[in-house]
């Protein structure tokens, strides 16, 4: 049985895209199938009309990126979810995501299955670690297998060395710098290497 990888993320400005996107090619250069998935906007176009970087990334990815779906989720053996950061949590629009779950939850369809999660966040102590423990704390009541990157290569003191979870300060105005892409791409392979593992 092959691994596949569900990525599934909300962006607002696209950091977390760009990082999903790198995790994707991650799991994918480890020989995984992926999809990547971005979950619902939920935000009224009148907040997204009034940052136009909102409004263009929302209309650049959405004939690019396929909305999840719970089947997704069904069809994945390991998943890597992404999220910025609102007040050191999680997005209303990943939470209301993940609120849909409950019925694949209690068919065990999450049990014993790797995860792993990624963010992005204004400043470099916005709240990154606490979002990526708070996304934790769905999957630990899913029964899955937290795949963190810790320390375990270098490359990822390069990106900041974050051992939850890659994560972007994004007050600079760019997108993730290729350190930090670099991480979510070994982020990937990790994932997808453990899922192996797994099943193996």
């Amino acid at each position: 049985m092959s691994v596949r990888v569900a990525v599934v993320y909300y962006s607002a400005t696209g950091n977390v895209y760009h990082l999903a996107k790198a995790v994707a090619e991650g799991a994918e250069g480890q020989g995984a199938e992926v999809r990547l998935r971005r979950v619902p906007e939920l935000a009224p176009d009148s907040a997204i009309d009034a940052n136009p970087e909102w409004r263009a990334h929302m209309d650049a990815t959405k004939d690019e990126v396929v909305e999840a779906t719970l089947e997704d989720l069904e069809w994945a053996t390991a998943y890597a979810f992404g999220s910025p950061t609102r007040y050191g949590n999680v997005t209303a629009q990943l939470k209301q995501f993940i609120d849909q779950t409950g019925g694949l939850w209690q068919a065990g369809a999450f049990h014993n299955k790797p995860v792993t999660s990624f963010t992005s966040a204004l400043n470099k102590h916005g709240g990154q670690e606490s979002t990526i423990l708070s996304m934790n704390n769905v999957f630990y009541h899913w029964g899955c297998v937290i795949v963190p990157p810790g320390y375990t290569d270098p490359l990822l003191f390069e990106a900041g060395g974050n051992p939850y979870g890659t994560g972007w300060p994004s007050g600079g105005g760019e997108g993730p710098d290729e350190a930090t892409l670099a991480a979510a791409r070994y982020q990937g392979r990790h994932l997808a290497d453990i899922a192996a593992r797994l099943q193996g």
